[in-house]
C-alpha cells in the first residue's frame, strides 16, 4: 500500500461483481453478465478493471489448520525509538505473518501468524519479530478455534 490511501467509487455493479465473486471465484463470466444484466464483455472489462486498480484480488482461501499449519495467533506489538511504519515493513517481509496493521491504543501494530505449531511459532517470534529494531513488547494472542472468517464485505454500505 502507498502512504496515501483513498477510496475508490465503486458502482452497484462493481460491488454486485465483486459480491458474487466473494461467492464463486470461479464463476464465468456468462454467468456473472446474466446475474447483473450487462453484456459478457461488459462485465468482463469490469472485472478486470477491478483487478487491475487494485479494486480486488481473485484467491484460493484455505482453512490453516487443513494444510497443517496448526497454530495462528495475534501479535500486539509495541515499538519505541523507531517509527512504527517501518517496522510494519519489516513484519510485513516474513513469511509466516499474514496480515499487518497499524493502529493506536495499547499497541503500535497488530500482526497474525500462521505457524506449523508451537515451537515453530516461537521461533518466528523470539528469532523473527523480536529481534526486529525498535520493536519494544510484544503480546500473543493464540487463537483456540476459528469462529468467523469473512471477507464478504461488498454488500456491505455506509448509511448515508
Amino acid at each position: 500500500m502507498g502512504d496515501e490511501t483513498r477510496a475508490r467509487a465503486l458502482d452497484n455493479t462493481d460491488r454486485a461483481l465483486i459480491a458474487l465473486l466473494q461467492q464463486d471465484g470461479r464463476a464465468s463470466f456468462t454467468a456473472l453478465a446474466k446475474a447483473v444484466g450487462l453484456s459478457e464483455g461488459a462485465v468482463r472489462q469490469r472485472v478486470q478493471r477491478l483487478l487491475r486498480d487494485d479494486l480486488m484480488q481473485i484467491v484460493a482461501v484455505t482453512d490453516p489448520a487443513n494444510v497443517d499449519l496448526t497454530r495462528q495467533a495475534m501479535v500486539g506489538i509495541s515499538v519505541d525509538g523507531a517509527d512504527p511504519r517501518e517496522v510494519a515493513d519489516r513484519l510485513s517481509e516474513l513469511p509466516n505473518v499474514h496480515y499487518v496493521v497499524l493502529c493506536a491504543g495499547r499497541y503500535d501494530l497488530l500482526a497474525e501468524l500462521v505457524c506449523r505449531d508451537d515451537d515453530h511459532m516461537l521461533e518466528v517470534l523470539g528469532e523473527e519479530i523480536r529481534k526486529i529494531d525498535g520493536v519494544s513488547g510484544t503480546e500473543l494472542f493464540v487463537y483456540l478455534k476459528l469462529a468467523k472468517q469473512n471477507y464478504a464485505w461488498a454488500g456491505s454500505r455506509r448509511r448515508g
